[in-house]
């Protein structure tokens, strides 16, 4: 076992100390399944998995019914999907759960010009910044913010706003990046901070403390000073890394990282900044699955 998976394994035994009656299932990559009293939400759902040859190929990343019939199981009502921005690795399968359980798709115009391409407009809304959406037992608020600059740490990679003219044409690089948001939900008595990317606006950002931040790491390195910059604003309990699994890599094969992800760097990179921040990660969702059925 390499050192990042050593290190993944062992912050994996931390317990994250929900409260009673919320659970918390990571899909991989960003996407997170919450739910409380009868009612689930999701973020950045993306279990599709699209395959590096779509991308060098150029073909079309569409949501797969079978992985979704595998992984995205609601255990109540189905409240909302939330996206972050419309990557293709955060707003693949967003479309289609709104469709399979009626609900509505939160976010950027992007995604509402990717809902209208699947016929499904009418279930898009478009964020205000620091609104408070009331779905069932949770309150959500969106946070302006930007994506990490992946290219030479410069450019954000498929900038811009999603164009498409229709589905067959939606291939990886044509899921634009889209305004980016970082997503705050309040839900039985605590707080969560949702970045699917590691950039931040300093100033959109409230001084505003939080009880766990799921915290995307895959381009914390080519960011400037993100855990000096994020952390005294966020003041998080418990720090729940994601996106840091290869996502061209399917769900029930064997976990791979992305690279250069640095993952056993990350304990010493946060306690370097907050000493009192707990650091728990979770078991991937073909995993917890695997666990429940032993």
């Amino acid at each position: 076992m390499n050192d990042a998976f050593q290190t993944l394994r062992e912050i994996e035994r931390n317990d994250l100390g929900l409260p009673s009656g919320l659970d918390l299932e990571w899909l991989g990559v960003s996407g997170y399944r919450m739910t409380y009293a009868g009612s689930t939400i999701f973020i950045d759902p993306y279990v599709s998995r699209v395959k590096l040859r779509a991308v060098l190929l150029r073909q079309a990343a569409i949501p797969d019914a079978e992985k979704l019939d595998s992984y995205i199981v609601p255990n109540g009502k189905v409240e909302g999907v939330l996206v972050g921005h419309t990557h293709f690795d955060h707003a693949v399968d967003a479309p289609e759960i709104a469709r399979r359980y009626g609900c509505k798709a939160y976010g950027s115009e992007s995604l509402r010009r990717l809902m209208q391409l699947h016929g499904l407009g009418y279930r898009a809304v478009v964020v205000e910044p620091y609104t408070r959406y009331e779905l069932g037992p949770f309150t959500v608020s969106f946070v302006p913010s930007t994506h990490s600059k992946l290219i030479l740490g410069r450019k954000v990679l498929w900038d811009g706003e999603l164009t498409c003219e229709q589905v067959d044409g939606l291939t990886p690089g044509a899921y634009k990046c889209g305004d980016v948001w970082g997503i705050r939900i309040e839900v039985a008595g605590v707080s969560f901070y949702h970045q699917g990317s590691a950039d931040l606006i300093d100033d959109a950002l409230p001084d505003e403390p939080v009880d766990y931040f799921l915290a995307g790491v895959a381009g914390r390195n080519v960011t400037p000073r993100f855990w000096q910059r994020i952390l005294p604003k966020l003041d998080p309990a418990v720090i729940v890394p994601t996106h840091y699994d290869n996502f061209f890599k399917p769900l029930g094969q064997r976990q791979s990282m992305v690279a250069s992800v640095k993952f056993e760097q990350l304990p010493d990179e946060i306690h370097a900044v907050s000493s009192g921040a707990r650091l728990a990660a979770m078991p991937r969702v073909d995993e917890r699955s695997s666990e429940d059925e032993s």
